[in-house]
């Protein structure tokens, strides 16, 4: 069970918080794009292997330098749209998801969200955004409603105002009611990623971080999912950032797509500008996203994920 008093003291710290930054004089900032990617750039290891020192590990020969995940990464989301960061499993998205959460530094370039930056004004940029991961983590012996109550209350509102906004929006995830009362470790990886979508709307935020929000999802609950996102963006000019390698989500939720491969972006556009580019005479209606990441890239999905996994792994 929630310690009613310790969620409600981390609520009050939070709102007091948030409240004073965005009445701190800088109201002007939300006027500014949603989120500014400058050539940003990441990488892993290349430090000391000191696993090379056990036994078992001392008839390895070599040693993998670091792995350049991000190489000059730019774009900028506008305000209301739906902008997909579209790429293979390994290409950089879900990296870039955590630069942009403040929960990872880059190693060069800028992040602005709201004209705040995300290394030097962490804080106030957390106030702005939400995020939902393919690996939601949660309260597990606690149950829906309980989570639910205590995320939402660390974010400020009110018991009333959770339990009033938690079957409407459990409603249209398709997420049946009567189960939110049963803990979260009884519910299917499916049901538990509906849940992760409920709490990061349910304080309505500004911006929202989606990365790879229907993985896991059977197709009716994917449709759900799917049609809920364009609701919210639609009802209360949301901006939103999805990350997938679902090819036909990106193009029935987004406005605007950019493709990632190795890293960096190879094109940016709506999708019919994309198709536009690869066209060549082509009848529109025959050239899918699919098609477009193939001739953009020289590579399927598919293939481009298998390229990024050796690369990882060697």
């Amino acid at each position: 069970m929630i310690e009613v008093e310790t969620s409600e003291e981390v609520a009050d710290a939070a709102l007091s918080r948030q409240a004073s930054m965005l009445d701190g004089g800088r109201s002007e900032e939300m006027y500014a794009n949603p989120l500014t990617a400058d050539d940003v750039s990441k990488q892993f290891g290349g430090g000391p292997d000191f696993g090379r020192l056990l036994p078992w590990k001392r008839s390895e020969n070599g040693h993998k330098g670091p792995v350049q995940v991000l190489q000059g990464v730019s774009f900028e989301i506008r305000r209301g749209e739906i902008f997909g960061l579209i790429g293979a499993n390994g290409s950089g998205k879900s990296t870039l998801i955590r630069i942009f959460s403040t929960l990872l530094l880059p190693d060069g370039g800028e992040v602005r969200i709201f004209g705040y930056d995300a290394v030097d004004e962490s804080s106030e940029v957390r106030a702005l955004i939400n995020r939902v991961s393919a690996d939601p983590s949660f309260f597990r012996n606690m149950s829906t409603l309980e989570n639910l109550l205590f995320f939402g209350r660390v974010y400020g509102l009110s018991p009333t105002e959770i339990k009033r906004r938690v079957p409407v929006i459990l409603g249209r995830l398709g997420f049946e009611v009567e189960k939110a009362r049963e803990p979260m470790s009884h519910l299917s990886r499916g049901q538990q990623q509906k849940i992760a979508v409920a709490r990061s709307f349910l304080t309505s935020p500004v911006l929202m971080l989606l990365d790879e929000p229907t993985t896991g999802l059977d197709p009716r609950s994917k449709r759900d999912v799917q049609a809920f996102i364009r609701q919210v963006q639609a009802e209360h000019d949301a901006t939103i950032l999805l990350t997938t390698h679902d090819m036909q989500e990106a193009e029935l939720l987004c406005d605007r797509i950019s493709f990632i491969a190795g890293g960096r972006i190879v094109a940016e556009g709506t999708p019919l500008e994309l198709r536009e580019r690869v066209a060549r005479g082509r009848s529109l209606d025959a050239i899918t996203m699919e098609t477009v990441f193939m001739e953009l890239t020289g590579k399927s999905i598919e293939e481009d994920e298998e390229r990024e996994e050796v690369m990882v792994h060697g």
